[in-house]
């Protein structure tokens, strides 16, 4: 089994360079597990949308500390998964 990215650590693809905050992680029974990184704003303001990238291709970034989001008063979107 691989490392394991927490959710909210601030990580860099050492292929591509594609860095930002880890937003969503999944866990496969092959153990090929990926997480969901989303880009900071650019310069620009333009915002990026985030890609999964296979969890052995990250780095962590240790001078950045993770986020954490307090949703004791709002736990999430109240909606059930799409079915497809």
């Amino acid at each position: 089994m691989g490392t394991r990215v927490n959710l909210g650590a601030t990580v860099r693809d050492i292929i591509t360079g594609f860095s930002g905050v880890v937003t969503g992680r999944v866990e496969y029974l092959s153990g090929c597990n990926q997480s969901l990184v989303q880009p900071r704003v650019g310069d620009d303001g333009t915002h990026r949308g985030p890609e999964w990238f296979d969890e052995q291709r990250l780095v962590t970034d240790p001078d950045v500390p993770a986020i954490a989001l307090d949703n004791g008063a709002t736990p999430g979107f109240d909606r059930a998964a799409p079915k497809r």
